[in-house]
């Protein structure tokens, strides 16, 4: 005897084929099939997650074994197996070189960036599982009508089923980014293709039934069932919101109008949602709309409160912008309450002053604790001196600062904003998101940070944070070097207060090496070398050579970082792949596609 839920199926199945019976197995297949995507979903993100754990344990291991070791020769031959895993596969583009250096049409029009060789095999994989799992048992040799039925069932709940993870890999606060370590950026990708195959996998469902209502009764019956059923008319315009989000998501109509693009995909959206939460009214499959709403609302939800938590109180957030050469921006952020920062992370900032509710990912090149002076006037002269420990936590403040190239949009307004204000600055209200991210690199012996242009902003923080725990004895690293390429020196200003803090740490010449190359310098009076640790170049570095050379004098495990444009990136993956046999190192891109 067929279960309730199959019974239940079977009913609703057969009113949505108009009458036509069908293979009465059909509704348990569709739902076996539930469960095996279910299942290839877990196994995904178990694999990730184990593989994390090992990672992180080893890196633990490491830590401990290098903090009194400073030969460290055991950790800097790799593993023969893993390392030609890393070089061929885990570390490799799809092709020859190219993965985040943009296609573009024009300078100003892109057509997005290759997918490594791993990300591509993840998502070809599970496109041909949904296309196999969307024929699987259906029996072809029947009536073209029933065949057609089954196969618009089969669609229609793979695709409520992938808007599942469809939903949870668009938030920001992700749970399996932390769980599976895999980038922000990688999930990106891999919510923009979860989202093609629903809206495939939904354009299939519909046109499987038109084809068979134009087989049996003609076009007319096909507007007559749209205009005259609320679950025909809300299964159309589930399908045709859903189409609106394909053709307004790739990469030129994303950057070109990315503002029109956020709002009309959260509108579309939500009228997917909409359609098919009627569409499946009274179906046992409805109750995955449950989990996908649920999802969305939660994320939201989160989003709200951290942003009312972080702003709101002990007079709120405020922002302070300054206009630097190279147009550039430092927005200094008070917080209202309160922040641990680590290096690494970016946070999203709104200024509704320039725009309004919109916000915008930035790398926080800069955080320190500062006293509130007005708080802690307000206290001595409430309480008096001394003040007790909790009213010394109440009058600090964390100061967050970002570095801001000028582009178009929300950058180009506060830009003129800052540019037409007394002295080349304003201050005003802000809001921060965050902060998302963090990186440690402390178990490595030898980390080389390269950086483009604004991408010195993430790493700056690592700079400081590995030099003040090689003075403390906490890290295992002993030897930093710090590679930025810049157009011209005056982009130097960008950082200097930072970067004098910085060479003025306990200890600071023993580890770090800083390397500046200038690509457009106006003369070459322009560069010179203040000391042998920090060195100045005209043109272009040798990536290659500097890697090698790293290689050659480094110490124990390696890590090599890098932010900035996508041709330094595959540049710098190429050459560290090409020495993974034989040096112990890790590659990490720090990028942000949207």
């Amino acid at each position: 005897m067929a279960s309730p839920v199959a019974h239940t199926m079977m009913q609703n199945l057969r009113r949505s084929g108009g009458g036509q019976e069908e293979d009465p197995t059909a509704p348990l297949e569709n739902l076996n099939v539930m469960h095996y995507l279910g299942w290839i979903w877990v196994a995904f993100v178990g694999t990730f997650f184990l593989y994390q754990v090992i990672f992180h344990f080893s890196k633990y291991l490491r830590t401990l074994a290098c903090l009194n070791n400073d030969s460290q020769r055991y950790f800097a031959t790799p593993n023969a197996a893993f390392a030609t895993f890393r070089k061929h596969f885990l570390d490799a583009p799809l092709f020859r070189t190219r993965h985040h250096r943009e296609f573009k049409l024009s300078t100003a029009i892109n057509v997005g960036t290759l997918p490594s060789r791993l990300q591509t095999f993840m998502l070809v994989g599970y496109f041909a599982t949904n296309v196999g799992l969307s024929v699987w048992k259906i029996d072809w040799s029947q009536s073209y009508a029933a065949a057609a039925g089954e196969f618009r069932n089969r669609t229609g709940v793979m695709s409520v089923i992938n808007m599942i993870p469809l939903f949870l890999l668009a938030g920001r606060n992700n749970p399996l980014i932390k769980l599976t370590g895999i980038s922000f950026d990688t999930m990106n990708l891999v919510h923009r293709w979860f989202g093609r195959i629903v809206v495939l996998e939904a354009v299939a469902h519909t046109v499987a039934w038109m084809a068979s209502k134009v087989m049996t009764k003609g076009w007319a019956a096909v507007q007559a069932s749209i205009t005259g059923s609320t679950f025909i008319m809300t299964g159309f315009i589930g399908t045709v919101a859903f189409v609106f989000l394909l053709i307004q998501s790739p990469s030129p109509v994303r950057h070109s109008f990315y503002e029109v693009f956020l709002h009309g995909h959260i509108v579309a959206a939500a009228i997917a949602i909409g359609g098919v939460w009627v569409h499946l009214e009274g179906m046992t499959h409805q109750r995955m709309m449950y989990g996908v709403v649920a999802l969305w609302v939660m994320e939201r939800a989160w989003r709200f409160f951290r942003l009312i938590k972080g702003n709101v109180g002990n007079g709120g957030t405020q922002a302070d912008v300054e206009v630097l050469p190279g147009d550039a921006l430092r927005v200094t952020v008070r917080m209202a309450r309160p922040w641990t920062f680590r290096p690494g992370q970016h946070a999203y900032l709104y200024i509704p002053s320039v725009g309004l509710w919109t916000n915008h990912p930035f790398s926080v090149a800069w955080s320190e604790e500062e006293e509130d002076l007005n708080i802690t006037n307000m206290v001595a002269d409430e309480k008096g001196l001394p003040m007790n420990r909790q009213d010394i936590l109440e009058s600090r403040k964390t100061s967050m600062s970002y570095i801001i190239r000028r582009r178009t949009g929300f950058t180009e307004k506060l830009y003129k904003k800052a540019d037409l204000s007394a002295a080349g600055k304003f201050s005003c209200s802000a809001y921060v998101e965050g902060p998302y991210g963090g990186e440690d690199l402390s178990s490595y012996g030898t980390v080389m940070l390269w950086a483009a242009g604004i991408g010195i902003t993430h790493q700056v923080p690592q700079v400081r944070e590995i030099v003040a725990a090689y003075a403390n004895g906490t890290t295992a690293t002993r030897r930093l070097t710090l590679v930025w390429i810049i157009q011209s020196p005056e982009h130097l200003e960008w950082i200097r207060t930072w970067m004098t803090h910085i060479l003025s740490m306990p200890r600071r010449r023993e580890i770090l090496k800083i390397l500046l190359f200038v690509t457009r310098p106006r003369s070459t009076k322009e560069i010179h070398s203040p000391s042998s640790s920090v060195q100045m170049f005209p043109g272009r570095p040798n990536v290659q050579a500097l890697v090698d050379q790293e290689m050659m004098e480094g110490i124990g495990s390696a890590c090599v970082t890098t932010c900035g444009t996508g041709a330094l990136a595959d540049e710098l993956r190429r050459a560290v792949r090409q020495r993974e046999t034989q040096w112990n190192v890790d590659f990490r891109e720090e990028s942000f596609s949207w």
